[in-house]
């Protein structure tokens, strides 16, 4: 007995049918929105990428419904539309959580317990990479690097940092986020629903109070480059295998000890429980990108 293409689930290649579009409210604030978008760009189709920021924010990911909309309003094709809602990883192509966490599982922060902490998360909630909680809260997902390596192992919440996170410390936090208890991010502004980070991404004000105001920066490790490069040098600060004492000609009065800044410079120069090297928090098997 043979079973048709239909019911094995095969394609038949018939087109889909136009996407459904917007309610008329929804469709004439959002192009109220698009229009002021629009308006700041001399040429209307660089607008496309704070566009598609602005019906992700209305549904929580970029929609065939969405991307007809981005069409219609910079005279696009639906095809142009979509090669560049499909290039950019910011954009969701499916429904996803109203807290993005991001484990960044690039080689610094792999190795610095990057990997410990998204298989951790994985077990502790149950989902893969790019897979959202049934609650509809979290979803969760490797990141590529944030350009934040001396805050290693980091972890992102809707594009703000967490840093030097340890396996347990990010198993609080989601539960923080799915209980709706208040989280902190280490910089940055408060914590907001991805659809609302979405709607600032598209280059409307954050209204809330005192969130323009936080901020967040560079640390200090990262700050040395610019001193260098500035010609700001200082003596040569000698770092010491972790456990180790220095070198007995080098007194706690001495010149490199004097010109050694208060705090460490890194993760990296100083003892730190967030690292996979840490005998307190081995990082354990690595599991398969996807796994």
């Amino acid at each position: 007995m043979t079973t048709s293409s239909s019911e094995q689930g095969v394609s038949l290649g018939m087109p889909q049918l136009p996407a459904p579009a917007y309610p008329d409210d929804v469709r004439a604030r959002l192009e109220a929105d698009g229009r002021e978008i629009i308006a700041r760009y001399p040429d209307s189709r660089s607008a496309l990428l704070p566009l598609l920021h602005l019906v992700q924010a209305e549904e929580g990911h970029v929609t065939r419904t969405g991307q007809q909309f981005c069409a219609d309003l910079l005279e696009l094709t639906t095809a142009e539309v979509a090669a560049v809602a499909t290039f950019y990883s910011m954009y969701r192509r499916r429904p996803s959580g109203d807290y993005q966490v991001g484990v960044c599982t690039n080689t610094l922060c792999a190795v610095m317990g990057g990997d410990a902490i998204f298989e951790s998360l994985q077990e502790h909630l149950g989902v893969g990479n790019g897979e959202t909680t049934g609650d509809g809260k979290v979803t969760l997902e490797h990141i590529e690097c944030n350009a934040a390596c001396d805050f290693a192992p980091v972890v992102m919440v809707n594009w703000e940092f967490f840093d030097n996170q340890t396996p347990a410390s990010a198993r609080r936090l989601v539960d923080d986020l799915r209980a709706g208890a208040p989280v902190e991010p280490t910089r940055g502004a408060p914590i907001c629903t991805f659809k609302e980070t979405a709607r600032i991404l598209a280059g409307f004000p954050d209204e809330r109070p005192g969130a323009v105001e936080a901020s967040g920066g560079a640390g200090p490790a990262s700050l040395v480059g610019l001193r260098l490069a500035r010609g700001e040098t200082a003596p040569a600060r000698v770092v010491h295998p972790r456990g180790s004492a220095a070198p007995q000609d080098q007194s706690p009065t001495s010149s490199a000890s004097l010109n050694s800044p208060t705090e460490h410079l890194s993760s990296h120069d100083a003892p730190q429980d967030t690292s996979a090297s840490d005998p307190a928090h081995p990082a354990g098997p690595v599991a398969e990108e996807g796994e």
